[in-house]
């Protein structure tokens, strides 16, 4: 009698130990496919979620992930909530018109994280680099290597995006202290490698006295690609890819750049923040900022000549469309809480 109480004892146990474990389902929300980073984001993103199961946690994932406008994306976010996923982690396409929406989430008792670029919605919260500092540290670094002077073209991403909006910001307060250095043009090429490649080539014929292009990723191997073909590689200083194949030629031709990181990793480091929120950890009083008020900022990396070899040695095996990458820890994201 005693060893079947026992047994019995021991299924209860069992069965409250199943209830206790803990399941989560999280929609990731990606509103652009137009490069590999998008890709790799969204890989980085579910290997995170695989690896809380060595915490005990299972993390479902539930991916949407096409080339959708605004609407588009709006629509995604209202299936999650339908869905009646547990949190929803969104790099979105627009700073402000996911409002009503993400409301709507919360009141569902959906938890709202953006990544990659802020939102202004007050029931949503932000994890990820600042923009605008990503764009001042490689817009510091073109100002340094040119001497504080010299003629500068920008070339940028997709006109009106939250993301792109910031780095246009950050790189024009940084040459602003720079009295010497001229901003001769500053053209939108879409975040595609033909179309920045394109854009440079035109940028290049038309003004000859150029002296440093700042080009974000996405479009800079372009750029290289315009200025190598131009023969002024040794004479123009430009922002470059944190991409392995650029690093590659970046090394092989002992090119003059740098490049601020966005780590694919963001979405990754959202969804680590997410499940430590969902389960029930309270963040630090001053753990937010940004321009909203909603944002955990996470480390920009940078790559130079200094660590362009480090950098190469990290990539290694690795397909040529990989980027620099990295994660904030499920460690490490618990120190945003109390």
């Amino acid at each position: 009698m005693k060893s079947v109480l026992l047994a019995a004892g021991i299924a209860v146990a069992a069965v409250s130990a199943a209830s206790a474990a803990e399941t989560f389902t999280i929609g990731l929300s990606n509103g652009w496919v137009g490069s590999e980073w998008r890709t790799q984001m969204i890989e980085e993103a579910q290997a995170a979620a695989k690896a809380w199961a060595d915490k005990g946690v299972t993390v479902n994932v539930v991916v949407q992930s096409a080339n959708v406008d605004v609407q588009g994306q709006i629509g995604n976010v209202r299936n999650f909530i339908n869905q009646g996923v547990n949190a929803i982690i969104i790099n979105p396409n627009s700073p402000t018109a996911f409002d009503p929406i993400f409301a709507q989430a919360k009141a569902k008792g959906i938890l709202v994280v953006a990544t990659d670029a802020e939102v202004s919605s007050k029931d949503a919260i932000y994890v990820g680099i600042d923009q605008k500092g990503w764009a001042m540290k490689s817009a510091e670094w073109l100002a340094n290597a040119l001497g504080g002077k010299g003629n500068v073209v920008t070339i940028n991403g997709v006109a009106g995006h939250p993301a792109n909006q910031m780095r246009v910001e950050g790189y024009t307060e940084v040459f602003k202290k720079f009295p010497d250095i001229k901003i001769l043009n500053e053209a939108n090429a879409n975040w595609d490698q033909a179309q920045g490649q394109q854009t440079a080539q035109t940028l290049l014929a038309t003004y000859p006295d150029i002296n440093g292009i700042w080009v974000q990723d996405g479009m800079a191997a372009g750029t290289w690609r315009a200025i190598m073909a131009a023969g002024k590689q040794k004479s123009i200083v430009a922002t470059g890819e944190i991409r392995k194949d650029f690093m590659d030629l970046w090394s092989k031709e002992g090119l003059t750049s740098g490049a601020s990181v966005n780590p694919p990793g963001v979405m990754a480091s959202a969804l680590n923040v997410a499940v430590l929120k969902l389960q029930g950890k309270e963040f630090k009083d001053d753990v937010f900022g940004g321009v909203y008020g909603n944002a955990i900022y996470i480390p920009i990396p940078f790559v130079s000549n200094d660590n362009l070899a480090e950098k190469l040695k990290e990539a290694e095996g690795k397909p040529g469309y990989w980027s620099v990458t990295d994660v904030v820890s499920i460690d490490d994201a618990a120190k945003f809480f109390k």
